[in-house]
């Protein structure tokens, strides 16, 4: 593997220099008036990327799964009903933790490629009149298979129910990314990680609570000392911890939230749209498919494309890295050897886009595939031709 290249996985991501510098800092004082320079400003930005005026957000030394564990133990109580959609590996592993837990939950079997199924929400919980389900589950970006769900229906759903379960967000592959709206869409608890929209190393677990989420954690009896909220907020107002904090990292998701902002959020969601749709451009014209069944569930953080039949896709990314030291995605669950995965997410540009897109096509017509060269890079090229770069700030 080459150190050169970008890497197309959908996460960890393409780190800016800025942002690589800003995490390689000299040791201070976690414990000094300085650190609360860094943290503060930190947490306000978080706040502003998720688009709320109200939201509590809490920053622990951890990674994504670290964040849906926080989510569910400073708010649920064993033995609680949980609703969850699978439809693809990062909501099966939500849903385990959830059961590993003690809580009860009742799962919507979805296949894998779909979206999640509002309407069936809608139906189980307004068939729950005694108020049971006290959490929804909701993966907005299902990295495994490039599925991207609608969390403004599911907030409709709950609404046209009348239900007052808590809805938690899975939004780590796209968060920063792709266009979040936590308190319009009435997310009770947003969870991501530093490693993909915000373009950082992994180590930090982001979660954002809304007021409903916090008054749930007053009665909450799941166990938790790590990842607990009350002690954490503690901490801030001392401008410190409970314990040692990622200072580096924090110091760097304090620079990547000005960097997003300065871009504008909806030039960042713009550009990861665009270079997406040309990704999607090449695979068209290879005569794939993505994973992904319609074009509205279309991820715009990472593209799952489905190999021929018979085809072993994971030949695929060993052949990438070996032959051309260029990092793709595998295929994970229930998809595993049948896809490989493009990420298109974080640091990215039209040109590095399209030299993911050309060691794609090499590594495809090394291994036999009926891809002619140069007709997805083709295709992708005239797409980013014909459209408007969204900002002059695209992150390098």
């Amino acid at each position: 593997m080459s150190f050169q290249n970008p890497v197309f996985i959908p996460g960890p991501t393409n780190m800016p220099e800025a942002l690589r510098k800003a995490v390689d800092m000299p040791t201070l004082d976690h414990r000094s008036p300085l650190f609360g320079q860094i943290l503060h400003p930190a947490l306000a930005g978080v706040k502003k990327v998720l688009k709320s005026e109200t939201a509590e957000i809490f920053v622990f030394p951890s990674t994504g799964t670290g964040g849906w564990e926080t989510a569910i133990t400073n708010t649920l109580t064993a033995g609680d009903k949980i609703l969850a959609a699978r439809n693809g590996m990062f909501s099966h592993r939500w849903i385990d933790m959830c059961q590993r837990h003690g809580l009860d939950v009742q799962i919507v079997e979805t296949p894998w490629g779909e979206g999640l199924p509002a309407d069936r929400y809608e139906e189980i919980l307004t068939a729950d009149t005694a108020h049971q389900i006290k959490a929804v589950l909701a993966t907005h970006n299902e990295t495994a298979t490039g599925v991207k769900s609608d969390i403004a229906a599911v907030r409709r759903a709950l609404d046209a129910a009348g239900h007052p379960a808590l809805l938690f967000v899975d939004g780590v592959s796209s968060i920063a990314s792709m266009d979040f709206r936590m308190d319009e869409w009435g997310v009770d608890i947003a969870v991501t990680g530093s490693q993909k929209g915000f373009m950082l190393p992994p180590g930090l677990a982001i979660t954002g609570f809304s007021p409903k989420a916090m008054k749930a954690a007053e009665t909450a009896t799941l166990p938790r000392t790590f990842f607990d909220i009350k002690d954490m907020a503690k901490g801030y107002a001392n401008s410190a911890y409970p314990y040692t904090p990622s200072v580096g990292l924090l110091n760097g998701l304090n620079m990547a939230c000005g960097m997003l902002l300065d871009e504008g959020l909806e030039n960042v969601f713009a550009r990861h749209h665009r270079i997406a749709e040309g990704v999607r451009a090449a695979v068209r014209a290879w005569g794939l498919e993505l994973c992904a069944v319609s074009p509205e569930v279309y991820s715009d953080s990472v593209s799952a494309i489905r190999t021929p039949d018979g085809f072993d896709a994971n030949t695929f990314v060993s052949l990438a890295a070996e032959k051309y030291g260029v990092a793709f995605g595998t295929g994970l669950g229930e998809v595993a050897g049948k896809v490989f995965r493009i990420g298109h997410l974080g640091s990215l540009t039209d040109v590095m886009a399209l030299s993911g897109i050309a060691t794609a096509e090499m590594v495809m017509a090394d291994l036999g595939l009926n891809i002619k060269l140069g007709s997805g890079v083709a295709a992708a090229q005239d797409y980013y031709r014909g459209s408007t770069a969204s900002s002059a700030k695209a992150a390098a």
